[in-house]
């Protein structure tokens, strides 16, 4: 029972050193991507933790792009700039 909990936290560290990786530096919360990724190969499991909750950026849903509002003709900037 102790292997797997220990190989879950393990599979956890990986997958967020992953995450951490491929996330835009732009997008990264309160912290640069360079020191996420030092605070979580260094600290482990609080700083995977910390980056989930703290670092990573917050994603709209499932990869779908964000929805757009319809607005109508005149409340919309771009319609009125056109008049």
């Amino acid at each position: 029972m102790r292997f797997i909990i220990v190989l879950l936290i393990i599979a956890f560290w990986i997958y967020t050193i992953a995450d951490c990786a491929r996330t835009d530096a732009s997008e990264m919360r309160n912290l640069p991507k360079t020191a996420w990724l030092l605070i979580i190969i260094i600290i482990g499991t609080i700083g995977s933790i910390a980056y989930w909750i703290a670092g990573r950026p917050r994603r709209t849903g499932l990869g779908r792009p964000p929805v757009r509002r319809i607005l109508p003709p005149d409340d919309d900037p771009d319609f009125l700039r056109k008049i």
